[in-house]
């Protein structure tokens, strides 16, 4: 959980200008004033581990460039459809990462890498679809709609997409490796079922 938890962080500090020209814009409406101030705040993070001496990631420099590279053309057509394209960007970059067979094991626990080690492999593939899905999804809404309706649209499906895969990541890891752990100890599940009502 410790694991998870670190990598949503790091994740919500790379997407931070985004969500602050997000916010910002809700806020005030003004297109030029929210991708500056957004753009300023990437420069800034990168700026930021430079002068603590720590190395940028590369999702922190791809981060930067959607960021740079979309804020200028929104700048330059004053469309913020660029910037609505720009998650499917990231998505599709994470769920081509989120291929890469075992991804997901660095968030589980031993004993779950130990015993489920498939069941993992094929989550790890559902969360890549759901990026896919997600990258899809935004580019459709994002061409059919302005931007307050993009806006919240996309941050409730974002949340609650997450929030149900994780659910169902959970409870499918969960529920193969207590079968798994129970059917290695010779304990058929009829009687474990027995064992734990009595």
């Amino acid at each position: 959980m410790k694991n998870l938890l670190e990598a949503g962080k790091l994740l919500l500090l790379d997407m931070a200008a985004t969500l602050f020209f997000l916010a910002l814009y809700l806020l005030t409406h003004n297109v030029t004033l929210s991708v500056v101030l957004g753009m300023m705040l990437g420069v800034a993070q990168i700026g930021w581990q430079f002068a603590r001496r720590k190395p940028v990631d590369t999702m922190q420099w791809m981060s930067l460039l959607l960021v740079l590279g979309a804020g200028t053309v929104t700048l330059i057509t004053a469309d913020p459809r660029f910037l609505m394209i720009k998650p499917s960007v990231v998505y599709v970059i994470v769920g081509v990462v989120m291929l890469k067979r075992g991804w997901l094991n660095r968030y589980l626990p031993p004993i779950a890498v130990e015993l489920v080690p498939d069941i993992a492999v094929m989550v790890g593939y559902a969360w890549s679809a759901l990026m896919f899905c997600s990258a899809a999804l935004n580019v459709i809404v994002a061409l059919n709609v302005d931007f307050g309706a993009w806006s919240a649209t996309m941050s409730i499906y974002g949340l609650a997409s997450k929030a149900a895969m994780f659910l169902i990541s959970y409870t499918v890891i969960r529920a193969f490796a207590v079968a798994r752990k129970r059917r290695l100890a010779g304990v058929p599940p009829h009687d474990a079922e027995l064992k734990g009502t009595t």
